[in-house]
């Protein structure tokens, strides 16, 4: 910014309050009871603008978030608010769940609603900045009442003991001000970047989903494969039921101990659902559990093997394919995913696995799946998925292809999100630094 340029501060003091450390010696320390009372107005008529808070957002309009939570049938009783207000979540401010708000409105009387104090210095935005950072939501959970974090409470008498340090009502609009500047900057950056990784994802899911129903060689002959979300395949490839292709089989294995039987890991749906590719790596991460002999046997993983998610909440996480790229002994996967192991003769595990991840191939097993609260994928709906089947040496060489030219996407998302991730780091680095008095931000007029 032109008008502000940022140093460290002539002097320093020691606040004694973990959370802050080290503040510039003329910020004044007090507790929050000197700085907020708590306001008491409940809504009368409940038309205001009903306000919610979250960890992620803080305080916005509840029509501003898509949220199906149960609405109360008259909200008479709520609490008021104003602008400027810190609103807390008292039952989830251990998470960060709190904020300023940045209109009047009324919110859930299990909120607590912190007014300033007339005369103190307070500049709504900075105490936004402020109470949101990670080392101040730590100083709110460690002052919150409960035996477990989940049931954790952050009282009024607890949040008014809090010590702040608080700097002059100019200082703290200069530092909202050049926090407002730099922050949508980094999000900027943090937003142009997703967009990249978005469009390399789009890369990779058009390859498989080509490269897997229409082969390498664009110039080959055509014919219609007789299913509608295929569409045309190469004519010289067949269409086979995948149970003429290798065996198909559900897990049943529970995550229970037993003491008459053999320790065994646990690949299990999360395994599957965030991991293209189960091998030796992911050893470590893999449940323990026990099994007897006949699942051991039954229910072991193979390398080749494709792994698919068989049972979800959503249509579209079904049939969520991972590769075994090798056998893993004493692995055996669980409950609510499927296996298929391919008749080696006929189809190639590693080629299974990209038409899994193929929309085409993958949309008939989303249709297929049934329930209400929860959907599932039957074994006869895996059986009888009809599959494109080139010649063997087609199907590896299909398989090297997208191996290679998806390392090769990967690389470049990865790369993109450890950027995004240092971006964001950045940032709370930087609200907590000036916020603090780590850093200083000259007010406009003002002289270094």
């Amino acid at each position: 910014m032109s008008d502000r340029h940022v140093k460290r501060y002539a002097a320093y003091k020691e606040s004694g309050v973990e959370w802050l450390g080290e503040v510039p010696e003329h910020w004044k320390l007090t507790r929050n009871k000197e700085i907020f009372y708590e306001r008491g107005e409940l809504s009368e008529s409940g038309a205001e603008t009903l306000l919610t808070v979250s960890h992620i957002t803080g305080v916005t309009p509840r029509s501003e978030k898509n949220v199906n939570m149960f609405m109360a049938e008259t909200m008479v009783g709520y609490k008021q608010c104003r602008k400027g207000d810190l609103i807390l979540n008292t039952m989830w401010a251990w998470m960060g769940a709190l904020g300023t708000a940045k209109e009047d409105g009324i919110c859930s009387p299990a909120y607590g609603v912190y007014a300033p104090r007339a005369f103190m210095p307070y500049n709504h935005a900075y105490f936004d900045y402020l109470y949101r950072t990670p080392k101040a939501v730590t100083e709110i959970t460690r002052n919150s009442k409960g035996i477990v974090s989940s049931r954790l409470r952050l009282y009024p008498k607890d949040f008014f003991q809090i010590l702040t340090a608080l700097p002059s009502f100019a200082e703290q609009t200069a530092i909202a001000a050049y926090l407002d500047t730099k922050t949508s900057q980094i999000d900027r950056q943090v937003e142009l970047l997703s967009k990249k990784a978005t469009q390399y994802g789009k890369l990779k899911q058009s390859l498989i989903n080509e490269t897997v129903t229409r082969g390498l060689d664009s110039t080959v002959p055509m014919k219609e494969s007789e299913v509608e979300w295929i569409g045309e395949v190469p004519a010289h490839w067949e269409m086979k039921r995948l149970k003429e292709l290798g065996k198909i089989q559900n897990s049943n294995v529970d995550k229970k101990t037993h003491p008459d039987e053999k320790a065994v890991r646990l690949c299990n749906y999360v395994d599957v659902y965030k991991n293209e590719f189960i091998n030796s790596r992911l050893l470590q991460e893999f449940m323990l559990a026990t099994a007897d002999e006949s699942e051991i046997k039954k229910f072991a993983v193979k390398q080749n093997d494709v792994l698919i998610t068989k049972d979800s909440e959503t249509a579209d996480d079904i049939a969520i394919p991972a590769l075994v790229t090798e056998t893993l002994t004493g692995v055996l996967y669980g409950y609510h995913l499927a296996q298929i192991r391919t008749n080696s003769k006929k189809l190639f595990g590693p080629y299974l696995f990209r038409l899994f991840q193929s929309n085409s191939y993958n949309s008939r097993f989303e249709v297929s799946a049934k329930g209400i609260t929860r959907v599932g994928l039957g074994q006869s709906a895996i059986s009888d998925a009809l599959t494109p089947v080139p010649p063997l040496p087609e199907q590896t060489a299909i398989a090297a292809y997208l191996d290679t030219k998806t390392a090769q996407i990967d690389r470049i998302v990865s790369t993109i999100n450890t950027q995004i991730d240092k971006l964001k780091e950045l940032r709370k680095t930087l609200i907590n630094d000036v916020v603090t008095g780590k850093i200083k931000v000259i007010p406009h007029g003002e002289l270094a």
